[in-house]
């Protein structure tokens, strides 16, 4: 099985415990927890920083999965969950696989930290999540809430602690099963 991960820097598997930030070890990120649980084939095509895009990239044309979680830098950055969602079901839209090959995940909610000092943003991150779900059943898409696997999050409020990132491969994987 082929499966493409594309999201942020939660996928991309960043660090933030450095001052320059970085990157858990291959034995932490939840991606390459996946492809060692499983044998599969995961690619990752997390990056840090990564708002919806407006167009979707040329996914390979072997792929029996896309993994998609994006829109938490939208909220960081100052889009409402609204209009976040509505750039996600056009990315999705965009995406010339098969529907059925399409799993959205809704990012985990944001908690108070040096990345989120306020609880408006934790209230937008949990009403995306929802829209994120309409969106999904929409567009006839597979979908998750990652805020229902329990994720430990950094300091920052914002990115999965290598325990996180542990939480998420599992939730993961038994929403694959």
């Amino acid at each position: 099985m082929t499966i493409i991960c594309f999201g942020d820097s939660n996928t991309y598997g960043y660090d933030p415990r450095g001052c320059l930030g970085g990157r858990y070890g291959a034995d932490s990120r939840w991606v390459d927890l996946l492809a060692a649980k499983t044998g599969w084939s995961v690619c990752n095509m997390g990056q840090n920083g990564r708002e919806i895009p407006s167009a979707a990239p040329d996914f390979p044309v072997g792929t029996d999965l896309l993994v998609v979680m994006l829109g938490t830098n939208d909220l960081l950055r100052g889009s409402q969950p609204e209009r976040a969602a509505a750039k996600l079901e056009g990315f999705l839209s965009a995406v010339p696989l098969d529907r059925g090959k399409i799993l959205l995940i809704a990012p985990p909610p944001m908690a108070l930290g040096e990345w989120v000092p306020s609880r408006q943003l934790i209230d937008n991150s949990r009403r995306f999540a929802r829209l994120c779900q309409a969106a999904a059943g929409q567009l006839g898409v597979r979908f998750a809430d990652a805020g229902e696997w329990d994720i430990p999050l950094a300091y920052d409020g914002v990115h999965f602690t290598e325990q996180g990132h542990r939480a998420f491969a599992a939730g993961l994987l038994a929403e694959l099963q």
